[in-house]
């Protein structure tokens, strides 16, 4: 299954679960409009991704909006991250 399929089917645009599965995280990713994504914990410990995580603490400290951990990048940024993070 395709990398933005998996990241999708996470998103419920009716509904968002509260369910994560173990060895995962659910964020939400946006510039303006937040998306929820659900990600492996092991995305964490690369590179790419935690450069996101900085922007993060940057733009948010403590204070989530989202009440979760928000990453202030376009979608198809963290896509383009997160489809490379999953081929290595």
């Amino acid at each position: 299954m395709a990398i933005r399929q998996m990241l999708r089917r996470s998103l419920s645009n009716e509904r968002r679960s509260t369910e994560v599965p173990k060895g995962h995280l659910a964020i939400y990713v946006g510039e303006s409009e937040k998306k929820r994504f659900v990600i492996p914990l092991s995305y964490l410990n690369h590179p790419s991704f935690q450069e996101l995580l900085c922007q993060a603490e940057e733009e948010f400290g403590f204070h989530h909006p989202m009440g979760g951990l928000t990453i202030p990048c376009s979608e198809e940024l963290f896509i383009d991250i997160t489809s490379h993070l999953s081929r290595s």
